[in-house]
Formats: structure tokens, sequence, C-alpha cells
């Protein structure tokens, strides 16, 4: 064996050395590289300010797809990369639509034998939402992530080239694989399930409140935990089996609070409401009484928190979720119970089922 090994490392120098063989091609043959799509919607990373000294006045999704990775020649150094443009839109204004196609698109390249990962750029003040729909409903092992940054790439502390290599090594690294969909900002790498965006004019912009999986240095990928909640191809929410989204809509609770705002949302058409509630899901007592009606309605009620960085809403703490058949979000905060909430509502009516859910993800 050894002796066979060692004939045809001596015949690859040799073809080499003749120039029978390129030497890059021979490197080809025992190395290849992942192939990496990037799919870009706009954002912060795509965007444009008047000047250098600009960090947070700007305008986003400027910069198309072909010019954001020609900016970073080293992602060649990692992957073999590839761009499409799916939108180029701030992501304040990412509807439900948008979820649906990005979603859909993802699905398609996963099963593709040509893509072994697939990163994402995305303005900042919604992808987390996005990265937890992607998380719930495409079924594939292979790496998603989500990027985005806080600076545009005109700035002179831009934070964009860094957080998208670092994006790509991820994608590519075999590593990745099984995690669920990650978000890498910062050189951190988290879940798309727990981070959240906890402040809006720095680079670490972006944590979790249980902590991110792990870190990427200089192009390698260190963890030190994996997520335990079901996602991806555990996850009995197919994206491909998914054409439209029911409307779940958010009102927040604070002092001197009314309940306009909820029975406004039920007038248009929610199925359900998110409660942004004080502190464990509280809920005025001004607020109950009309939350109750709108659940005899046919309204979901799903109490979640408010809290900056972890807020855990507990089940019959505070209210008697069980008398009124509220559902509790558990600790996802209320954009991402939202998300969930509209696939819940895709399987099941029933609020037991909803609160399973919650529990399950």
């Amino acid at each position: 064996m050894k002796r066979s090994l060692s004939r045809w490392l001596l015949a690859l120098s040799g073809a080499v050395a003749l120039g029978f063989l390129p030497a890059q091609h021979a490197l080809a043959q025992t190395t290849k590289k992942a192939q990496v799509v990037i799919l870009a919607t706009g954002g912060t990373i795509a965007g444009a300010g008047a000047s250098a000294a600009n960090s947070a006045t700007y305008q986003a999704a400027k910069v198309p797809v072909d010019k954001l990775l020609a900016s970073v020649p080293e992602l060649g150094n990692v992957a073999d990369v590839r761009g499409e443009q799916v939108f180029q839109i701030a992501s304040e204004s990412f509807t439900n639509a948008h979820l649906l196609q990005l979603a859909k698109r993802v699905s398609a390249l996963s099963k593709q034998k040509d893509v072994d990962g697939i990163v994402i750029t995305h303005g900042t003040d919604t992808l987390e939402e996005t990265a937890f729909f992607l998380n719930l409903t495409v079924h594939t092992t292979k790496p998603i992530v989500v990027v985005g940054s806080m600076r545009p790439g005109t700035a002179l502390s831009a934070d964009g080239a860094l957080n998208l290599y670092n994006a790509v090594a991820t994608a590519a690294s075999p590593t990745a694989a099984g995690k669920g969909v990650l978000v890498t900002m910062n050189d951190e790498i988290n879940s798309g399930r727990d981070v959240a965006k906890s402040v809006n004019v720095r680079p670490d912009a972006f944590k979790s409140a249980w902590g991110d999986l792990g870190m990427v240095v200089e192009g390698q990928t260190y963890w030190f935990r994996a997520p335990v909640k079901r996602h991806t191809v555990n996850s009995e929410f197919d994206i491909d089996q998914i054409d439209s989204l029911p409307q779940v809509d958010i009102a927040y609770g604070y002092g001197n609070t009314s309940p306009v705002a909820y029975q406004a949302f039920a007038a248009a058409g929610a199925k359900a409401l998110i409660h942004a509630g004080t502190g464990n899901g509280s809920v005025s007592k001004d607020v109950v009484p009309a939350l109750r009606e709108l659940r005899a309605k046919g309204v979901h009620i799903v109490r979640s928190s408010r809290v900056m960085g972890g807020g855990f809403v507990l089940r019959n703490a505070e209210q008697p979720d069980d008398q009124y058949d509220w559902v509790v979000a558990h600790d996802l905060n209320p954009q991402k119970a939202r998300i969930l909430a509209s696939l819940a509502l895709t399987k099941s009516n029933d609020a037991k089922v909803i609160q399973r859910i919650f529990m399950e993800y």
C-alpha cells in the first residue's frame, strides 16, 4: 500500500514538473473547495454612506451582489462562491411574501449536488426573524448562514467584509452541518433561533440570551455548544408545502395600555395576537377582558415578553393561561413568536397544539 502511494505521488510530481499536469490541477485533484451560493437581499451590508465618517447615516441596499463579492476577494480562499440577487431592499420592509420566496429558493438550492452551503446577506433590522423562519422551514443538514453588517462598506469601521468572509467560511465548513440556520456577526456564530439584535449602532449588536454556539477565527470555525430545539430536518414545517402564512400581529404592553390595538388587529383579520408584555408576559387588568373576548371569537392570544435579552414566560404565571386558553411564547421574543405562531396556525387551530409547538421549537 505504502509503495503504491509513493509511486502515485512520484508520478504526479513528475507530471507537474514536466508540464503535463498544471500544479493547480494537481492540487484540485486532492483538495476540492466547498461550493457556496450567496443569496443577496440588500440591507446595510449592501449599503453606502455619503462619507467614510457615516457609520449610522447611509442608504441600505445600494450595492449589487456582484460588486459585494468582488469587494472581498479573499472569499475565494475558503470556497468557490457564486452570487444571486434575490431582493435588494432594506430589511424593515421584509414581508411574509419575501420570507416565503427566499425560503423556497434556499430549499431548492439545498437540494442541488453542486451546493455545499448557502449564505444569505440580509439587513439587520429583521435578520433574526428571517433566520428563525429558515431554521423552521428548510429541510436540509447543509449549512445555511445568515449575515449582515451594522455599518455600510463605505464607513471607516465597516464590519461587512469580515462578517461575509466568516459567513462563507462557516457555510463551507463540514462542522457547521446539521446545526440549523446560523448567524455570523462580529466573529461569533449564533443559532438563528436564539439570536436577537440588542443595539442598533455597534458591531456587537447580535447576541443570544443563552450564549453563542461558536466563533470564526481567521476562517476556522470553533464550536462550544449545539442547539437542542427542533429545527430544519427535524421540523414539522416544510417550506415546499407552504404557500401562504396566516396573519399574526404584535401589540405592545406598557403602563396605561388599552385594548385598542388588539381589537384593531383582530378586526383587520389577525388570527393570533402576540402580546409583548412586561416582565413575565404580564397583561394589564384593563386589557384582560378584551383579550378574553377576542379568544372567545377564535383569535389566539400568545403571551410573550418585551424584556430585552431574554424574556422567559412561564405558563399560568401572572395569568391563568389554562383557564383562558391562551398560549405562552416560552423564551421567544415577540417578533420570533409571531413567526412561530403563524407557522403553527398552518398546522392547527388548537391552542394546546400551538403551545406544544412553542415548547418544542
